[in-house]
């Protein structure tokens, strides 16, 4: 499942990349999961949103051949450009500055997947929000998310080990498999194909724990608390109907 994952990081240079680029578990290798579920092919267009340093658009321009849209908000675009440059897919992938809150600048029914790994969650968490999306992607697309998740909603019952690193953003963010399938099955014009928790959880979450990140030495702490008790790594793929 993860040959492009593996075979690029065999490359000593390539995992130097991976280690500067990753912003949170290894996006690489969560997005070749999530990529697997669907047929994609040279001929489509793919929207990466929330592609972050671009780690989920080298899957899929460079492995399918897709052209892809990475869209992000807290990267610039000129940044990403030119991390495209050197991977050689600047012909394949156009950067962009996106806010989802705001809406999208783009043509309705212009995508053939909607492709969104670690970033969902941070924008995704209402009603409204995939509504707001599935008019973008045509008939018969796909809309695919990978987030980190809960494998059990806390509530106000955070675990003891866990109180530590709690905190508003991950209250809000992190969710279990239930609470998702919950918020979109009040969604108009999909059908939901497939949801579960992903394979890769665990190595994404290693892979990004040799980062070069700031983040990193508090999440080694968490991670040591959180013993595989918790976490997950979920999966929503639909249908536009």
């Amino acid at each position: 499942m993860y040959t492009f994952t593996n075979r690029f990081i065999s490359d000593h240079e390539n995992l130097e990349f991976l280690k500067a680029a990753m912003m949170g578990p290894n996006a690489l290798r969560v997005a070749e999961e999530l990529a697997s579920s669907l047929s994609i092919d040279e001929n489509m267009r793919i929207l990466d949103l929330g592609c972050g340093c671009g780690l989920s658009t080298l899957l899929l321009a460079k492995k399918f051949g897709a052209s892809v849209f990475a869209a992000d908000l807290w990267i610039p675009p000129t940044e990403n450009y030119a991390r495209f440059q050197s991977l050689g897919i600047e012909d394949k992938a156009v950067p962009i500055f996106v806010d989802a809150t705001q809406g999208l600048p783009f043509a309705k029914g212009y995508f053939d997947v909607l492709f969104t790994v670690d970033a969902y969650h941070y924008f995704g968490d209402t009603e409204d929000m995939l509504p707001s999306l599935i008019p973008f992607v045509k008939k018969g697309g796909w809309i695919a998310v990978a987030i980190p998740g809960l494998k059990y909603e806390f509530g106000e019952n955070v675990p003891d080990e866990m109180q530590p690193f709690w905190n508003s953003d991950m209250k809000r963010t992190l969710h279990s498999l239930d609470w998702w399938k919950d918020l979109w099955k009040r969604a108009e014009g999909i059908e939901r194909m497939d949801s579960g928790e992903m394979a890769c959880c665990r190595q994404a979450w290693e892979e990004w724990l040799t980062s070069h990140h700031p983040f990193v030495a508090e999440d080694v702490k968490m991670m040591e608390a959180e013993g595989g008790k918790y976490f997950n790594f979920l999966q929503l793929t639909a249908k536009v109907i």
